[in-house]
């Protein structure tokens, strides 16, 4: 088991340790993107290979300084397939998403690097008013996942907190009330994964649910409500029963509780930042971050 990742900085501080990681950022031609694939780039995080219309890259390449390698592509579905291109004949090790849509991003990502079962994001968030890293799963890719959606969805985050040092995360199934209710179906969903974890269909983590958020976070209120469970107040992973639910919680601790978050997404041979415009730089380099560290600690990692 690899040193735990205790703060955000810990993963940006070893991703500056480690030699800086080609990373081909698709359909790049768009003065955000290329600001963060510069910033990265200057930070020592990544050396950029930029995929998209020349002649929208370079003008914004010389007002920023930058000088990296292009691969020209006309649409944003080429840029997707060059990206993609280059990870499979080993000439990039990460992928970054531009100015193009998600959907034409994923979509050469899930029909040829796909790994897992299935491909799924994880915010990891740093929270004064909280202990320790919370991963948020998934407020990105899966809309409505079902039940065994969800199970996938869990195994990723969990795969990844152990190769962040975590040898047995604390995982809560979310719902709005901590016991089971047929009438809300991710109550039962919750039920059904914490059962699968006990009898070994979900691997290396302590899982409970179903759990409201508050009993997640807090043991008193745990307490209060009656319920005894080993991740009440000590929770890592917060799996969220769907992506809209997933979404708003990740949007208010990052507006109204002033959370620091990097994002990657799961599954795939490579890590994948998905990262969106309205994103601060902070958010991007983190992400960067996390993406090279976990590409560095799974390469050691299928070596032992």
């Amino acid at each position: 088991m690899q040193n735990r990742i205790e703060h955000l900085d810990d993963i940006i501080n070893e991703a500056k340790a480690l030699p800086a990681a080609v990373t081909a950022v698709v359909d790049a031609g768009e003065r955000h993107v290329l600001e963060a694939a510069h910033q990265a780039a200057a930070a020592g995080l990544i050396e950029p290979l930029l995929i998209g219309r020349r002649e929208d890259i370079e003008p914004l390449m010389r007002e920023l300084g930058g000088d990296y390698p292009i691969l020209d592509a006309g649409t944003p579905e080429l840029a997707a397939e060059l990206g993609v291109q280059a990870v499979t004949e080993g000439r990039a090790k990460l992928l970054m998403k531009g100015h193009l849509h998600t959907a034409e991003f994923l979509h050469p990502i899930i029909a040829k690097l796909r790994r897992a079962p299935r491909v799924s994001h994880v915010f990891i968030a740093e929270i004064e008013s909280y202990s320790k890293l919370l991963f948020i799963t998934d407020a990105a890719i899966n809309i409505t996942p079902d039940l065994e959606t969800k199970k996938q969805i869990l195994q990723n985050a969990i795969d990844l907190a152990r190769l962040l040092g975590n040898a047995q995360p604390k995982a809560a199934a979310l719902s709005a009330i901590e016991v089971v209710n047929p009438a809300i179906a991710s109550t039962v969903d919750a039920a059904c994964l914490a059962k699968m974890a006990e009898r070994g269909q979900i691997r290396h983590a302590l899982v409970d649910g179903p759990l409201a958020f508050d009993n997640a976070i807090s043991a008193e209120s745990a307490r209060i409500k009656g319920i005894n469970s080993p991740v009440s107040g000590e929770v890592d992973i917060l799996l969220t029963p769907d992506l809209v639910s997933g979404n708003i919680l990740y949007k208010d601790l990052e507006y109204l509780a002033g959370a620091r978050f990097a994002g990657i997404v799961l599954g795939a041979s490579v890590p994948v930042v998905l990262t969106s415009r309205a994103d601060p730089e902070a958010v991007r380099l983190a992400s960067l971050a996390l993406a090279r560290v976990a590409h560095h600690r799974g390469e050691c990692s299928n070596e032992e």
